[in-house]
Formats: structure tokens, sequence, C-alpha cells
């Protein structure tokens, strides 16, 4: 008799803690959060030379958060794989949706540029962003890397340092100093 009492006392003390409200685990599907992981997969696949699959990563990364600023990173890493295995056409909607999302990293304009060289549209682009100088500052980063890729590293580089003087508070203007310093490291090799 004595057993069955402790039993039921025990019990009594120790179900509020078993029932007790919040306990149950509940997980909340995350687009912005699966996003991020499909990218880091795709950015692994890249590193393991799996094309393909990173740009099934990358698709998805995008899918699922499309209008973010971090999706123009998704673009953009996805742009980067099309160039690798050889398609410019498909990587330069990529890298030009990752601008009009965020237009202010500097990769995203150097990553644009070669794809401009590789689908042999140089000279074509680069009087149009000429011309876009007076509207949009900004533009002279596109200029200048262009002529890079064009083979006038000179130009570009007076173009870039025109660029740093004029915008001199933009987030873009550290990494564009830090190019032109490439750019006079190889022409002084």
């Amino acid at each position: 008799m004595k057993k069955w009492l402790i039993i039921i006392a025990l019990f009594f003390t120790v179900l509020p803690a078993i029932s007790k409200p919040g306990t149950i685990v509940t997980y909340t599907i995350d687009p912005e959060k699966n996003a991020w992981s499909h990218n880091n997969m795709g950015i692994v696949y890249m590193e393991e030379k799996c094309y393909y699959a990173a740009i099934q990563e990358f698709k998805i990364a995008i899918s699922l958060n499309s209008n973010a600023q971090s999706t123009a990173i998704y673009l953009n890493n996805l742009g980067k794989a099309y160039l690798i295995i050889g398609y410019p056409e498909l990587a330069l909607g990529c890298f030009e949706d990752a601008l009009t999302q965020y237009s202010l990293n500097f990769e995203f304009y150097e990553n644009l540029a070669k794809c401009y060289a590789q689908l042999g549209k140089i000279q074509e682009k680069l009087s149009k962003y000429q011309s876009e100088i007076s509207k949009n500052p900004v533009a002279k980063v596109m200029v200048g890397l262009l002529q890079e890729q064009n083979g006038n590293k000179k130009q570009a580089i007076t173009t870039l340092d025109d660029f740093v003087m004029a915008e001199p508070d933009l987030i873009i203007t550290p990494a564009v100093k830090k190019h032109i310093q490439g750019l006079v490291q190889d022409i002084n090799k």
C-alpha cells in the first residue's frame, strides 16, 4: 500500500513538469534561412567542381528568397557558375539582376564586365555606359572595368580614379581603390 502511495505521489509531482505548456518543440519554416543554406551548398558544390548541382542550389536559393538584398549574392553566384561552364548568355541576366537588386557590390560589376568580354560586347556596352555617366555616377565603374577588359589598363585606372575622387563616401569606393592598386601593380610588373 505504501508503494502505491509513493508511486501516485511521485506521478503527481512529475506530471506538471512533463505537461508544462510550451514544451512542445515546434519548427517554423524560414525561407530566408533555407535560401542561405542552399546558397552555401551551392558554394560547396562549386568548390568541388559540381557546377550543375551548384546551379540547382543557387536557383533554389533565389526562388526561396527572391526579393531581398541577399538574393543579389545568390544571383551573382549563379552567374559565376554559368560563366565557368561556358554559358555567358545565361550569366548575363544573373549579373544584371544582381546589380538591380544591389548596385553597390564591386564584384557584381567585375563579373558583368567579364561576361560582356566573353560575349564580345565590350565596345557596345562601353559606349552605353559612357553615355550614362552624367545620370549615374556608378556607371564610371563599369566604364573603367570595360576599359580594363579591352586592354586599356592605364585608361581604366584613370576612369576608376575619377570615380573614387568624385564619390569618396559610397560603400563601393574602397573596393574600387583596392582594384586600382591591383591594376597599378600589374602595370608595374
